[in-house]
Formats: C-alpha cells, sequence, structure tokens
C-alpha cells in the first residue's frame, strides 16, 4: 500500500505515512527525555486530538486566546514522533510542555513507566470508532501522505483489520487504557464529552491539570475552544498546511465535528457488522462507552 506521496514506514508493526515520519524520528520519539511536568495528549487518528489541544493550551494561557491565535498548534503540542519534532522540542522551554501522539502503547509505554516517564500527565482522548472510521476515510481524501480509498466499505475493511496508517483503532484503545500507571497519572476524555459538555470538559481537565479557572477566563476557553470557533482559526484549522501535504480543494480538516455523523454513511448490514467486530474485540475493555447508548 502506498500513499500519494510514496511508501510508509513500517515501524513496531504498525504502518506510518512517510510523508510524517522516518525510522529515526519514530526511534527518537521512544526515547524522549521526559520531563515530569510534561502533558500528553495520545490519542488514535480523528478522535479529537486537536480539540484537546486547543483545551489545553487555553487551560494554561488562562483563557487568554493570543497564543492559540498566533501559533500553529503543531508548534504549540509537537508530535513526539514526526521528523521536525526535534527542533521544536527545542523551542519548547516553556512549562509545563505539551506534546501529542498517535502512537501505541506497546511502542510508547515503556518510556512511561520510569521516572521522569512515570510522573508525565497524559491525557487519552477517544471517540465512537464509528466516527471515527467516517472521519479518517474523508481525512485520507483531504492528506496527500495517505493512501487514497476509492469506497468507503474498502476503507471500513482496513480500519475493522486493523491494516490502516498507525495500526487498530481497538489495539490502540486497549492498550492506553489498560495502562497501569499511579492514580491521577492517566484522564480519559471522550471527543462526546468534549462535544456535549465542552464547559465540564474544560473543567475536568483544568482539575486534572491542577490548573484552576476563574470565571472569566472559563467562560473565555469555552469561547475559543468551540468547534466554530477552531474551524475559523488559522493555526488550529490546519489551512497553513502546504498542498503538498493536504489537497484543500478535496476538503477542509475541520470537517462537521458532530457526534454520530457515521449515520450518514454505514449502511444497516456495515453497522451490524461493525458491532460484532466491536463485541468481539473489545469485550475486556474496562472503559464504558456512553455513546453505544446514543
Amino acid at each position: 500500500c502506498r500513499t500519494r506521496l510514496g511508501h510508509m514506514e513500517s515501524f513496531g508493526g504498525v504502518l506510518f505515512p512517510a510523508g510524517l515520519h522516518t525510522q529515526e524520528s519514530l526511534r527518537l520519539a521512544l526515547n524522549v527525555p521526559f520531563q515530569e511536568t510534561d502533558v500528553l495528549v495520545v490519542s488514535y487518528p480523528k478522535s479529537g486530538t486537536t480539540w484537546m489541544q486547543e483545551i489545553l493550551t487555553l487551560i494554561l494561557s488562562r483563557g487568554d486566546p493570543h497564543l492559540s491565535h498566533t501559533v500553529p498548534n503543531w508548534a504549540r503540542a509537537p508530535w513526539l514522533e514526526h521528523h521536525y519534532f526535534a527542533e521544536l522540542q527545542e523551542a519548547a522551554l516553556k512549562q509545563p510542555r505539551v506534546f501529542t501522539t498517535h502512537l501505541p502503547v506497546h511502542l510508547l509505554g515503556p518510556a512511561l513507566q520510569e521516572p521522569p516517564g512515570s510522573r508525565v500527565k497524559i491525557i487519552y482522548v477517544s471517540r465512537n470508532p464509528k466516527d471515527v472510521a467516517v472521519s479518517f476515510y474523508h481525512f485520507h481524501q483531504l492528506a496527500t501522505f495517505l493512501p487514497e480509498f476509492r469506497t468507503f466499505p474498502e476503507f471500513l475493511h482496513h480500519f475493522l483489520e486493523g491494516t490502516l496508517c498507525y495500526g487498530s483503532w481497538f489495539d490502540h484503545v486497549k492498550g492506553w487504557t489498560s495502562v497501569r500507571r499511579a492514580p491521577g497519572a492517566l484522564l480519559h476524555v471522550a471527543y462526546e464529552q468534549m462535544s456535549l459538555d465542552l464547559r465540564g470538559t474544560i473543567q475536568k481537565v483544568s482539575s486534572y491539570l491542577q490548573r484552576p479557572l476563574a470565571e472569566d477566563e472559563m467562560n473565555s476557553c469555552v469561547k475559543h475552544c468551540s468547534f466554530s470557533s477552531m474551524k475559523e482559526n488559522k493555526m488550529v484549522n490546519y489551512s497553513l498546511v502546504a498542498k503538498e501535504l493536504m489537497d484543500h480543494s478535496k476538503g477542509s480538516f475541520m470537517r462537521k465535528g458532530k457526534v454520530g455523523d457515521w449515520k450518514t454513511m454505514f449502511t444497516e448490514e456495515q453497522d451490524e457488522y461493525f458491532k460484532s467486530i466491536f463485541e468481539s474485540k473489545m469485550e475486556n475493555c474496562a472503559l464504558d462507552f456512553v455513546w453505544e447508548e446514543q
């Protein structure tokens, strides 16, 4: 399987798009010199990563939108595994440093088992996998560094088989949410929580970071972290990314952001098949998925 930009990197049994990753950058990601004050956003693609990056930026700046409107989010919360990480890490002197990753736990987990890595605050972001699949499918049309799929059924097959870039959604979620860490060292946030109760989610994250917000600071966070606000913000919506990496004529990075958008794509048969795969793969997962009842 090739992307429109060429080959993909295979690392630790997982495929990564070569347009963003190299063997060296992936190896370096596993040996990042963490500091105990670091905050790490972990997610499978299209699960609400960008949203959480924005929430963290606004909380840490006490609602001041200046940073979120002047610095691209990939520079504010750089990706551990991307080839440009080393140069951005050099510039990340402010504490706490915020980093982002899509790496599965079997690759990155060991670096977070011993101090100072074990003291890093991890925020794991998840989303209804049916919504993830639909969003990721549309993103494949836009991103030239990812393989192009002609039809959604073809893409869905690869999603359920775990043969897409970044590996299996099921393995990713089960792996990270079963990690044994000290109490309070990992916070799980669902995309649906951000969408349905943004203020409550910001309150939850600020408490986790021990960064209480005054009422006016909270109001500013809610305002600038709304989906509509982020979609208009060039530092967040990826419209600044070069057309060699994203064909902006094929759509926008921030599309709908709606909970339950999978219903516009899935047939009844696909939904039933997806449910059967989900039940068999996730039966030992400790998480409660509220979206299953919506």
